[in-house]
């Protein structure tokens, strides 16, 4: 209705005020707005103070553990790391004397739950009940799928879904009474977007990551909320202990090559800023790096769009070679030299403990 009729019955136009209130377009935007500010709302009252909270990081050695760790203690947490190599658990426990922050550097291989229930019990008689759990514990094999065995995909699994599931159920029963907590997955893009030459690494990454969305409804209740993370490439210096197969010293190249490109890959100080502000305000799923976000989205819209473009990828990727033993990334050389690049890797792996 375009006007109303005075009481003497003339006709005058709709006052502005009720325009504005009828508008549909204003209350979708007010709608919007109040949707942001009560999700902002929750975000702060559901905040975390890492202060005095005891945080247990599996895969805590090195790399982006080892900064998660250093993080978390510069924010005031108590932080346990636990990883398999007792020289590189000496070494992170040197590198993070620095925060001040009370640190305790325990050997175990998460896969193995005996281990698991004696690396939780020592966790919490040396620093407390633990709040926060991040599994960050993670290997990766590289190569064709012709020349990966079973046993690669066992291993996979092994560590990146049954280690987390195996440190959850060990710290859920001391959790669960407190009535709050943190649960933190590190995944990956490659658990979103399974990747050519890294078939079993993917794999294991998609369980990943149907587990913590499942354990994050599940467990919300109870007030402990599960964070899944699903970071891109990130420069930790990680291809030296990735295992390749097939043509070894071609599959390091690539590997390598794309790991350390500032443009492709992410800095580790600030991929951990986001994981630990993700604890504080206890988000449900966060994909780090914007490549990562970009794939993510467009498999999301178009999957099968995204399977077909990593199909032609595949293509200039290193042919097969009947090599199944696997070789440590340390022990492998670059087909192609870039000077820059090499060096570049070499000091973020010194570092990021990976040179042992």
């Amino acid at each position: 209705m375009n006007s109303i009729r005075s009481k003497w019955g003339s006709p005058r136009s709709t006052t502005p005020l009720l325009q504005i209130a009828t508008d549909p377009r204003l209350w979708a935007l007010a709608g919007a707005i109040a949707t942001a500010g009560g999700r902002a709302l929750g975000r702060w009252l559901t905040r975390f103070d890492l202060r005095n909270r005891t945080i247990l990081i599996t895969g805590g050695t090195r790399g982006l553990g080892l900064e998660l760790a250093r993080q978390a203690g510069l924010a005031g947490a108590r932080v346990a790391i636990c990883g398999r190599d007792s020289d590189t658990l000496a070494r992170a426990r040197e590198n993070l004397s620095g925060t001040r922050a009370a640190v305790l550097a325990l050997a175990c291989d998460v896969s193995d739950r005996h281990q698991v229930a004696e690396l939780i019990r020592s966790v919490q008689a040396g620093l407390g009940p633990i709040d926060v759990l991040i599994n960050n514990a993670g290997t990766v094999d590289v190569g064709p799928v012709d020349v990966m065995t079973a046993a690669d995909f066992e291993r996979e699994m092994a560590t990146h879904f049954w280690g987390p599931l195996n440190v959850i159920l060990a710290v859920l029963p001391h959790m669960r009474p407190r009535g709050e907590g943190r649960i933190v997955n590190i995944a990956s893009i490659g658990g979103k977007v399974s990747v050519p030459h890294l078939v079993p690494y993917s794999a294991s990454k998609f369980a990943l990551v149907g587990l913590s969305e499942g354990l994050r409804a599940e467990l919300r209740a109870s007030g402990i909320l599960v964070t899944t993370v699903c970071p891109g490439l990130m420069r930790t210096g990680s291809p030296r202990h990735a295992m390749f197969k097939g043509r070894h010293d071609a599959e390091y190249t690539w590997f390598s090559l794309v790991d350390n490109l500032p443009l492709l890959s992410m800095d580790v100080e600030h991929a951990a800023r986001r994981i630990l502000n993700a604890v504080r305000f206890g988000k449900s799923h966060i994909v780090l790096s914007l490549p990562a976000k970009v794939v993510d989205k467009v498999h999301g819209l178009f999957p099968g769009l995204t399977s077909d473009a990593l199909g032609l990828a595949n293509r200039l990727l290193p042919g097969t070679e009947n090599h199944e033993h696997g070789v440590e990334g340390q022990h492998c050389r670059p087909v192609v030299a870039v000077p820059w690049l090499g060096r570049r890797s070499n000091r973020i792996a010194a570092r990021r403990n990976q040179a042992g």
